[in-house]
């Protein structure tokens, strides 16, 4: 039994005590534990990889806890991607029609990526230098999975896992193409000054 699960179950057995009802017991432990439920950060983090399209989720992936997304790693993943995009969306793989969105991190940019992408004839298009909020994983996918899970707790990554893959199964396809007509916005607002 967690700290926490010991604390209030102390808290429930004094408030019977005192005489309160069921319903006063869940309005008071709610009231206290909400507050502290709010402030707390979860002691478990995970890295979730993601790629998306006006239709959708195309490929997303959690990162082992531990692994470092570095250029060997972000290979691996972008050649997992490739696989992903000829079965998801084959008209797209067909043709190499596809646009890869990446920001300038050094994973992004190291030649051993930038190589395997020219021999791929993957098209990318990279972020202008300095340029914040063009990700729409930072400024759409995230936030909204995090209100989806806004008030969860979670004390392992397996749980982080399910339940951030199952938010994100909740999300509506017009979502994501109203999506990416706020990040042709920001694109063109980004690129004009």
């Amino acid at each position: 039994m967690s700290e926490l699960e010991l604390e209030q179950r102390t808290n429930i057995k004094f408030l019977v005590k005192l005489g309160k009802s069921g319903n006063e017991i869940r309005e008071i432990l709610v009231q206290v534990y909400q507050k502290k439920f709010r402030q707390s950060k979860s002691r478990v983090k995970t890295i979730l990889l993601t790629f998306f399209g006006i239709r959708g989720i195309v490929h997303y992936e959690f990162v082992p806890t531990g692994q470092t997304v570095n250029q060997v790693y972000y290979l691996e993943v972008l050649e997992r991607l490739r696989d992903k995009v000829g079965r998801k969306r084959p008209e797209l793989s067909v043709k190499n029609s596809w646009i890869l969105h990446q920001d300038n991190a050094p994973a992004h940019t190291a030649l051993s990526v930038r190589e395997f992408i020219a021999n791929k004839q993957i098209t990318v298009l990279e972020d202008p230098a300095y340029s914040p909020d063009l990700a729409p994983s930072d400024f759409f996918l995230f936030p909204k999975v995090k209100k989806i899970l806004k008030g969860w707790h979670f004390d392992d990554s397996d749980e982080i896992r399910s339940n951030t893959t199952a938010a994100m199964k909740t999300i509506l396809q017009n979502q994501f193409q109203n999506c990416f007509e706020g990040w042709t916005r920001r694109w063109h607002r980004c690129r004009a000054s």
